[in-house]
């Protein structure tokens, strides 16, 4: 019997990411964030974060994709490692959601973020602290 994992509060395992093309979405992603693609399983191309949580990229060719958000937190000490990542694969980085502030990172809370899109115009965020919530 595989071993189970208990978990005492609700956590986010994995999500479904809409992509024109798997194999280029996953990729640029892991690429960015400095990660791995894993093996497909099923109709789904594994992206995992590293905390649980895995992005599982699906081939939409059917009807245009709608654009999400997806954020991640990661280290201060990678950001820019990241942010030349960007630049080297030639993708303009924002320091806000609508795109307004081309290269240039926000500092909010105390920290460092940015925003761009990937290759099936989902609006990624990197920051390195995450939101003050009342």
């Amino acid at each position: 019997m595989p071993h189970e994992q208990s978990v005492t509060t609700v956590q986010l395992n994995h999500t479904v990411v809409y992509a024109e093309d798997r194999q280029l979405s996953a990729e640029f992603i892991a690429t960015i964030l400095g990660l791995d693609v894993g093996a497909p399983f099923g109709p789904f191309l594994p992206v995992d974060l590293g905390n649980g949580v895995t992005l599982d990229y699906y081939e939409k060719t059917d009807e245009p994709i709608q654009s999400q958000h997806y954020a991640f937190q990661v280290p201060d000490d990678r950001f820019d490692a990241m942010i030349a990542r960007l630049e080297a694969v030639g993708v303009t980085y924002f320091a806000d959601p609508g795109h307004i502030e081309p290269g240039a990172v926000n500092h909010l809370f105390g920290g460092r973020g940015a925003y761009f899109e990937d290759p099936s115009g989902h609006n990624m965020e990197i920051m390195t602290r995450p939101y003050a919530r009342p």
